[in-house]
């Protein structure tokens, strides 16, 4: 199973994936509308086990994720919204509707600084009332009547994305401890290895350098003292 961006190509397939399994169905245009104005945000499932018989043939889309950023936020908190999830009958129980879930949240936070996510689901949706809840941690705000085109309720429930925020601050906290006591200002690969052949070429110079210095004085010292010791010999 492969779970990546929604494509435009994909549109016509995640449409008959809506209709085969939600009350409500959106125009082509909508989902054109969601995948060019936030790319980043929607996803679908794609089993990848059917083999293909051409380089033609459709990927098998069993599930999906439509999701937006909130134009006109009415709290002024900058935060996403997911339109629409569904996952085919004969897919379900594999965690795939939380993935989607995941992935498209991780994408609202990194991309544009989510707060929160949000949605609406049915007051009769157990199934998805018990994912969104139970599985996923969103709460229930309140109850907006009629929000249906047949009338029935819907909840209106959110998601803060706390997490994420810790996740990104707890790497960041481990990467400033990996390059702690790292000399920064070293060279890598061959011309770090050629510097430190060279210091070490340097380092043995001025070792012998410094030797050849000490047993120059120490000449000197017995020149110097040959001479006056003849000189001392000849006065005598």
């Amino acid at each position: 199973m492969d779970i990546r961006l929604l494509h435009p190509s994909d549109i016509p397939h995640v449409q008959q994936t809506n209709i085969t399994n939600l009350p409500e169905n959106y125009f082509c245009k909508y989902y054109m509308y969601h995948a060019l104005s936030w790319p980043q945000l929607s996803y679908v499932a794609v089993d990848v086990s059917r083999p293909k018989k051409s380089p033609y043939d459709a990927p098998k889309i069993v599930g999906y994720v439509l999701a937006k950023m909130e134009e006109d936020p009415i709290d002024g908190v900058q935060h996403g919204h997911i339109t629409s999830l569904s996952v085919m009958r004969t897919h379900r129980r594999l965690g795939l509707a939380e993935k989607l879930m995941r992935q498209s949240q991780r994408a609202m936070f990194e991309t544009y600084k989510a707060v929160y996510v949000s949605l609406h689901v049915r007051v009769s949706n157990i199934a998805a009332l018990a994912l969104y809840r139970d599985t996923l941690g969103f709460t229930v705000g309140g109850t907006e009547a009629k929000y249906y085109a047949d009338g029935e309720d819907a909840y209106s429930m959110r998601m803060d994305l706390d997490y994420l925020r810790e996740e990104a601050l707890d790497a960041e906290d481990s990467d400033q401890e990996d390059t702690v006591g790292q000399d920064e200002g070293g060279e890598v690969g061959s011309a770090g290895k050629a510097g430190e052949g060279a210091d070490a070429k340097q380092k043995e110079r001025k070792r012998k350098v410094k030797v050849g210095r000490q047993l120059g004085v120490q000449e000197l010292v017995e020149n110097n003292a040959s001479s006056q010791q003849a000189k001392a010999n000849g006065a005598s």
